[in-house]
């Protein structure tokens, strides 16, 4: 997509501090951290979201997060490691080129990535167990 600024950034049109490079993606410094370290893995083609990223670049882009995890975990000395992909709005995508954070944890680093835990029936839990294993 000629206006989507995370083609340009993958695609170096537009600099970035980047850490790694394939031939399908690019891995860069968020320019607003959660954390020291916080990066992006960007595939240098457009896919908007998980949903319209084909299986076989899924894998390698998740592949790719474990390796780029074990790696940052290693040179930063992190004491743990979030891996975090949004999809869609309500979720919390704000640009719509799929990408995942890659995000360091230091124990005084004042971050909370979580949510609230629900308390579902064990109704609600059954029947939400039995929609999801239809065919």
């Amino acid at each position: 997509m000629s206006d989507c600024i995370f083609c340009k950034i993958a695609n170096g049109e537009i600099p970035s501090r980047t850490i790694y490079e394939d031939d399908l993606f690019r891995v860069i410094l968020d320019l607003g951290p959660a954390a020291r370290g916080h990066a992006l893995i960007l595939p240098k083609e457009h896919y908007g979201n998980i949903y319209e990223l084909p299986e076989d670049k899924t894998a390698r882009a998740f592949t790719l997060a474990k390796r780029m995890a074990e790696r940052m975990t290693d040179k930063l000395g992190c004491d743990g490691f979030n891996i975090v992909q949004n999809n869609g709005e309500t979720a919390g995508q704000t640009v719509f080129h799929f990408h995942i954070h890659l995000i360091p944890r230091y124990s005084n680093d004042g971050q909370k990535i979580g949510w609230n835990p629900g308390k579902p029936s064990e109704e609600e839990l059954d029947e939400t167990a039995r929609i999801l294993g239809e065919d």
